[in-house]
Parts: C-alpha cells; sequence; structure tokens
C-alpha cells in the first residue's frame, strides 16, 4: 500500500513475503523466532502449528480450518439485478444479513470461542460490545452451552441488551461510554478468570471472517470477480477477506469502505502507523471505530488495494439501492460496501466498469426500524435524485409563484415559506425537488431563479441545514451576541432531560430544535446568547459539558433564515 499526499496509490503486494516466508526460513530465523514468541504470548490460545516460519498466523490454514460451519451454513451471493442494470457493472451481494445473528460478526466470535480449552470454555467467556458482537459472541455461548457475559455502556439502548439477554448472556450495563465498559470487562475478566473475546484484533477472529473470501472462491468463478467493497470499523472483515483472497487470487482488488468521519483505516495507512481518532461518527455505528486493530493493521498494509470514504445521504442511497434488488433493509454499515462500490466508479473513471464484477458484503442487517425514516428522507438525496435548496424572494405577490414555475415540471417534494412580516421585506423558502440529471437540472433551475432575480443555494450538503434548518424557516430574530451550536448525546429515556439540565447557565436560551431520527445519538440545535467578555468562561462550559459540539454561527443557513439582520 503506498499513499501519496492523502490519496491512495495501488501496487503488486509482496504477498510471497508476507504469506509463504516458509522458503526464506534461514535468513528470517532470528526474526521469525522473535515473531513466533510475540504472537504465542499475546494470543496464549494460539498454537504454534498456526504460526507460518516467519512467526506471523497461517491465516490461510486458519480460514480452511475454521470451526465456523458447526453453528452456520454458507450465506448466498445474489446477482443485484437493477443496480448493475443502472450502474453498468456486474454487482454480486455476499449476503451476511442472512447470518443467525443477522452479522458477519458470529463467524470470528465463535471461530474463537470454539477454539478454547474445555477449562477456558467451562469458566466462561465475556466480551464488550454494544453491537452485532454481543450478538454474536451470545449466540455462540448458547450454542456451546457455557456462562457468558457482555458489559455495555450504561447509555445502551434497551431493545439491544434484550436482544443479548433473550440469547441466554448476562449483561453488565457499567459507564457512561464505551471506553469505561471496555475498562470493566477487562476488570471482570482478570476477576473471573474469564476469557475476553475481542471484536476483531485476534487472528482466530479474523479467520473466522476469512470463511466469507473462502465462500467467494467456491461460489464465483474467481477469474472474473475484479473487487471485494469491506465495510471498515476495527479492520477483522477486511483483514480476513483480504489476506486469503490475496493468497489464492491476487488480481482481486481489496477495497475498504469508511464514512467521512470515521475513517481511522485510512488515515492509518496514509500515516504508516496506526493513528487514533478523538470522536467518530455514529450513524453507521457499526463501524465506529476510534482505533484500528494492532493485528488487523499489520494485515490491512499487506492486503488492502484502496479505501474509499462515503457520506451519510450516500449509506441511505445505498440502503434503497440494495432493498430495491433484495426487499431486505440492511443496517448503515451493512450497506457501505454498496456505497463504496458505486464511489469508486464515479473516482476511477480511467477504469472500464463494464466488463468488471463487484463484491460488496452486506455486513449486517440489524437496523432500528425508528431509522427508517431518516433513512427514507437522505436516500433520494444520496442518489442524487433529489436537490434541497434554499431561497430567498421578493415579499409580494406573484414571486411565490414564479418560484414555482422556474422549478416545474420537477416534481417538488417539500415547501416551507414564510414572510418576514416587514414591509419591503424578504420571503425565505427551503424547497427540494426530484431529478433525474442532478447537475444539468441544477443549472437549468438556478439559471431560471437567477433571471427572475432570486437568491437561491443549493444546501444539498449541508448537515445543519438538513437536520435542523428545515424545520426552523421563518424563525429568524435579531438576538444580541447569540452563538449557535449543535450538540450531540447518547440517545437513550431521559437523555434529553439530562441534556437540559445540563445546559442549565446564565446565560439564554434563544433558539433550540431537537428531532429523535431513531439513532442511537441524538442532536440538538441550540441558540444562546453569550456577550463578548464571557467567551472564555463559555468556551470552559462547553469543554466541561461533556458532549460533542461544532459550532454553526457562520453556517450560511443560519445566516440567511435563522439570523435577522434589521
Amino acid at each position: 500500500m503506498v499513499f501519496s499526499g492523502g490519496k491512495v496509490l495501488n501496487r503488486t503486494f509482496q504477498l510471497q513475503r508476507f504469506l509463504s516466508s516458509a522458503s526464506s526460513a534461514s535468513s528470517l530465523s532470528s526474526a521469525a523466532k522473535l515473531q513466533r514468541q510475540k504472537n504465542l504470548e499475546k494470543y496464549p490460545d494460539l498454537k504454534e502449528a498456526d504460526l507460518l516460519v516467519n512467526g506471523k498466523p497461517d491465516y490461510v490454514k486458519l480460514v480452511l480450518t475454521s470451526r465456523v460451519y458447526d453453528v452456520m451454513d454458507e450465506t448466498p451471493t445474489t446477482y443485484a439485478t437493477s443496480l448493475s442494470q443502472r450502474l453498468g457493472v456486474n454487482v454480486v451481494l455476499k449476503r451476511e444479513d442472512l447470518v443467525p445473528v443477522f452479522s458477519f460478526k458470529l463467524r470470528g466470535a465463535y471461530n474463537m470461542i470454539a477454539q478454547l480449552s474445555s477449562d477456558r470454555l467451562a469458566k466462561g467467556i465475556i466480551a464488550c460490545s454494544a453491537g452485532n458482537h454481543a450478538q454474536g459472541v451470545a449466540y455462540s455461548a448458547k450454542n456451546l452451552d457455557i456462562p457468558a457475559t457482555i458489559v455495555m455502556p450504561v447509555a445502551t439502548p434497551s431493545i439491544k441488551y434484550q436482544n443479548v439477554s433473550r440469547l441466554g448472556s448476562q449483561v453488565v450495563l457499567y459507564g457512561e461510554d464505551f471506553d469505561e465498559a471496555k475498562a470493566e470487562c477487562t476488570r471482570l475478566a482478570t476477576k473471573n478468570g474469564l476469557t475476553n473475546i475481542p471484536p476483531f484484533d485476534h487472528p482466530y477472529i479474523i479467520a473466522g471472517q476469512g470463511t466469507i473470501a473462502m465462500e467467494i472462491l467456491r461460489q464465483m468463478n474467481i477469474n472474473k470477480v475484479n473487487a471485494v467493497f469491506c465495510p471498515v470499523g476495527g479492520g477483522g472483515l477486511i483483514a480476513g477477506v483480504g489476506v486469503y483472497l490475496k493468497r489464492l487470487a491476487p488480481h482481486v482488488k481489496i477495497i475498504g469502505v469508511e464514512t467521512y468521519d470515521a475513517d481511522d483505516l485510512y488515515q492509518s495507512l496514509s500515516a504508516h502507523k496506526r493513528v487514533q481518532l478523538n470522536s467518530v461518527g455514529m450513524f453507521a455505528d457499526g463501524t465506529a471505530v476510534k482505533l484500528v486493530g494492532e493485528e488487523t493493521f499489520d494485515v490491512c498494509k499487506e492486503v488492502v488495494d484502496e479505501v474509499v470514504k462515503v457520506s451519510t445521504d450516500e449509506i441511505c442511497a445505498a440502503i434503497k439501492d440494495i432493498f430495491e434488488d433484495t426487499r431486505s433493509i440492511v443496517e448503515p454499515s451493512g450497506a457501505m460496501g454498496v456505497a463504496g462500490l458505486k464511489k469508486y466508479i464515479v473516482d476511477h473513471p480511467e477504469l472500464d466498469h463494464s466488463s468488471s464484477t463487484y463484491v460488496p458484503i452486506l455486513s449486517g442487517a440489524n437496523m432500528n426500524f425508528d431509522r427508517l425514516r431518516f433513512v427514507s428522507e437522505r436516500a433520494v438525496l444520496g442518489e442524487g435524485k433529489e436537490v434541497f435548496m434554499m431561497v430567498v424572494i421578493p415579499d409580494h405577490p406573484g414571486t411565490f409563484f414564479k418560484l414555482q414555475s422556474a422549478i416545474h415540471p420537477r416534481a417538488v417534494t417539500e415547501f416551507s415559506y414564510r414572510s418576514d412580516g416587514r414591509n419591503n421585506g424578504v420571503a425565505h423558502i427551503y424547497t427540494s425537488f426530484s431529478v433525474i440529471d442532478r447537475e444539468k437540472e441544477l443549472a437549468q433551475v438556478m439559471a431560471s431563479l437567477r433571471k427572475e432575480g432570486f437568491d437561491a443555494m443549493d444546501i444539498s450538503d449541508n448537515e445543519m441545514a438538513k437536520s435542523h434548518g428545515r424545520y426552523l424557516v421563518g424563525g429568524s430574530a435579531n438576538i444580541e451576541n447569540e452563538r449557535l451550536l449543535c450538540f450531540e448525546f447518547p440517545e437513550r429515556p431521559g437523555a434529553l432531560t439530562k441534556f437540559l439540565k445540563g445546559m442549565k447557565t446564565n446565560w439564554n436560551l434563544t433558539l433550540f430544535h431537537y428531532r429523535n431520527h431513531g439513532h442511537d445519538i441524538g442532536k440538538v440545535l441550540a441558540g444562546i446568547s453569550v456577550p463578548p467578555e464571557d467567551n472564555e468562561k463559555f468556551q470552559e462550559f462547553l469543554d466541561n459539558l461533556g458532549y460533542k459540539y461544532n459550532e454553526e454561527t457562520d453556517n450560511v443557513v443560519y445566516q440567511k433564515f435563522l439570523l435577522r439582520n434589521d
């Protein structure tokens, strides 16, 4: 993997050096002994026979001898007819959404647990997770009839810990965040002699996920497969799939897919070392990882060809694409492979995609039903079939009709209108409308609006506008020293009340908007009047509040629609 100026460049990997170093045992004997000792100490359940001569895990052997099929059957591949025709490329979906726990995580979890000695199994296992890994561990423990403990943060939504409890595992709710829960998991493991099952950073976990690649080789003509697209969180999935395919079918490109706000593998590969993110976006919560695994990163350095990044709207569009071809709804992380495939085609116009076959992995389908409203709203933006626009028009009879005429015959999907109530004033409008050719039609509408003398702006990529501003149109005010901030807080019963208690200050709250989208993270837009002499004290207040925030005072939507300059 070579990176230049932040851009990923491909090269031929030295796979023989990484995977087949047995032939150079004499030259590597000293280093190999150290590597072997290091791995056996780090992974005490790993057997010497599981290591190559160079001391690294023999992943091909580990995949071939995996215990995954004790607990599940192979998942199918599905030809995506509609998506293939639309993109002009052969798209074959690898259906990990059909695993018994609706996620690939069962593979790695069961494989590692099944490899443990009978003594360790009898003592029990423990894991820290509020997502698919927790269900994979719990399902595995139930099938092996062993005790299991799952540690989750206190803020975990009830639906998640109830699912784990139904599988027979003990749930321990501890800590305000994942880091505190993880520390408690480690403490309980040491105290009670339990084996900690990590979510991604272990050779047996990686090998379990690698069975996906083994199935792809069996189910498809591998000579016709050009690339596999893997969602990336901690790196277990892409490491397992990549290390197996690069050994047996090195021509297949291994493409990682991350979100713009959780791109740790991309940053780590760019820096040639693991980089820890300060925070991650939580829409695709299944891949919201701040630090890629140590072992997974060592593998990824050798087998990943490229990493592409996708937005929330692009993921929503991919969820819709998958539904149209399969009538199944996957979770956001589960759709990242398809979103990344579409982005890869756009990013590489120099390639002949028409003769290519691409395999995105649908990694999971544990979707909260309440999130579907948000996904539906954003999908059309993500697929470029809708334009979201703000327009300022003169406030006199006939101008509203002229605006609608400029958009016609396109279908209007949203119109929010509010006069500012002043003489010779203006009207502020949010509008969205459907398009087929976004770039061409947007230019046509903008030209028509300019001809009428209207002030218009495309805000399809303005997150504050999409999450909050569209619901506040017409509420402009001139408030002295107002600052606008967007806060995020864990979404659970009573969370909004707790947030408001934390916001009790000597500063006046001037604007507030909250909407539940069914996420684990809630978003609030708040206006606060802060005199200039209090700026330092206010910054201290924000730092101590304990919530992630972004200042939006300079956002064009606030300046145009919510702030009135008398």
